[in-house]
C-alpha cells in the first residue's frame, strides 16, 4: 500500500455519550463502505471548514476546533447536545485507499435533545456496558466503552490499561 504524503492525515472524532451510566450508540447505514451494519458511536471528520472561515482566537491560530466539530458532528448525526468533552484515547490506522486516519476519542455527557437520527445510522440505543457486548460493535469499541465505564465508576484512567476487545 502507497501514502501518496507522508506528513497528512485523516482526522476522526468519535463520542462516548453517556446518560445515567448508559452509552448510545448507532447502527451504520447498510451501504456504508466500511463497517456497514455495526454499531459504533457518533462521530465524523475534522475539515478545514469546521474553522477557516470562523474568528481566530488569536493573530496566528482557531482554539478548540476539534471539540467544536465533534460538537457539530453529534448534533448533524443525532441531534444531541453534549457537555463536559473529555479526551480519551487515539488510535490511527491506515485506510485501504492508503490515506492514514488519526481517530480521536472521546467521552461526554449528554446535555439535552432526542435522539433523531441522519442519514449515516439506522438505528440507535441506550446500552449499559454489559449490554454493548450484545452487539456487533466496530473492533476496539468495546474496550473504549470498558475504560469510560470503569472511569465513571470512579477508576483512574491513568491505571486503566486498554486492552484489545
Amino acid at each position: 500500500m502507497e501514502i501518496q504524503n507522508r506528513e497528512l492525515h485523516r482526522i476522526v472524532l468519535t463520542a462516548i455519550i453517556q446518560k445515567h451510566g448508559q452509552f448510545l450508540i448507532c447502527r451504520r447505514d447498510m451501504n456504508k463502505k466500511a463497517f456497514s451494519g455495526m454499531w459504533t458511536v457518533p462521530g465524523g471528520g475534522l475539515e478545514i471548514d469546521d474553522y477557516i472561515n470562523t474568528p481566530k482566537t488569536n493573530s496566528d491560530s482557531w482554539y478548540f476546533p476539534v471539540t467544536n466539530t465533534l460538537r457539530r458532528e453529534v448534533k448533524e448525526e443525532v441531534n444531541l447536545e453534549i457537555d463536559n468533552v473529555k479526551y480519551l484515547l487515539d488510535i490511527t490506522f491506515i485506510r485501504s485507499d492508503g490515506i492514514p486516519v488519526v481517530i480521536l476519542s472521546y467521552y461526554c455527557d449528554y446535555r439535552s435533545g432526542k435522539v433523531k437520527l441522519n442519514q449515516e445510522s439506522i438505528d440507535y440505543k441506550w446500552v449499559s456496558f454489559e449490554e454493548a457486548k450484545e452487539y456487533k460493535l466496530v473492533p476496539g469499541l468495546l474496550g473504549e466503552l470498558e475504560m469510560v465505564n470503569k472511569i465513571l465508576n470512579g477508576e483512574d484512567l491513568n491505571k486503566i490499561k486498554y486492552r484489545n476487545i
